[in-house]
């Protein structure tokens, strides 16, 4: 079976990543490529853009021509373009994968409203590993409990403009869960001057931006007697392109409605 994908956001860096998996897997069509208006490579080949060799596709500026052919769409831009990018998908009844982070209440708003016309897989993080990574983070919390402190540590690349990743507030939402509350009650992100103790069952976040690092994150359960850190560490953003892939096949013929990661990894109810 041959799937026809479009691509929004294609001229980032995880569009292009999406361009290179999709030229090589024989399974998969690039059929539409969104950029912005004010982008200088507006018009070209988007795989020539991406320095990949001509995929038959420009970078467009229209979302209705870009998804004209799309059974997928795969959206890894900015929270601002959100909005847009789900109306226009939902205009042309195509599935949509999308992995932006850094979404208000607004957008997950929107998000769901979109889940009643079509099959939406929204995830944080789109990595098959990170996910793994996170149902285990999730056993984990749940089997050992409030007596073990939990602190998340965060590392990216100097240019992320957000902060904790939504992969780290994931994370800290899955330990929460694991003991009966929510991570707005438990979360502790900011620790400057006289903190104090730590506060019992908080959940804590530690934060990195530097160099060119991809996406590193660390989970450590400790109690007086002993620490287990549990550790992902991505290397190239292909991982997260390559999961977004895998959504895409998974979701293309699903009935709408919204749907993770876990889902399309099976791993809901294991």
């Amino acid at each position: 079976m041959m799937l026809n994908v479009s691509i929004l956001g294609a001229s980032g860096r995880m569009g292009r990543s999406l361009l290179s998996c999709i030229a090589e897997d024989k399974n998969l069509r690039l059929v539409g490529a969104l950029t912005e208006s004010s982008d200088p490579a507006l018009g070209q080949d988007a795989g020539v853009s991406a320095g990949l060799g001509s995929l038959g596709v420009s970078l467009l500026d229209n979302r209705t021509h870009v998804l004209e052919k799309a059974e997928v769409a795969i959206d890894f831009t900015l929270p601002e373009a959100t909005k847009a990018n789900l109306a226009a998908c939902v205009d042309s009844g195509t599935a949509l994968v999308i992995g932006t982070t850094g979404l208000e209440e607004e957008g997950f708003k929107s998000l769901r409203e979109a889940t009643r016309q079509i099959p939406l897989v929204y995830g944080r993080n789109m990595s098959v590993g990170v996910n793994v990574f996170m149902d285990l983070v999730r056993r984990a919390a749940k089997a050992l409990g409030e007596e073990y402190d939990a602190e998340i540590l965060d590392a990216h690349h100097s240019q992320k403009v957000d902060a904790p990743s939504g992969t780290a507030l994931a994370l800290g939402e899955e330990v929460a869960k694991a003991r009966g509350r929510t991570l707005e009650e438990l979360g502790v992100k900011t620790r400057v001057g006289q903190t104090g103790p730590r506060v019992p069952n908080s959940v804590g976040f530690s934060v990195i931006r530097a160099g060119n690092i991809v996406g590193d994150h660390s989970v450590l359960f400790a109690s007086p007697d002993e620490r287990i850190e549990l550790v992902h560490r991505a290397t190239d953003r292909r991982t997260f392109a390559s999961g977004a892939l895998r959504a895409a096949m998974w979701v293309h013929d699903k009935k709408p409605g919204f749907y993770s990661m876990g889902d399309v990894l099976g791993l809901q109810g294991i």
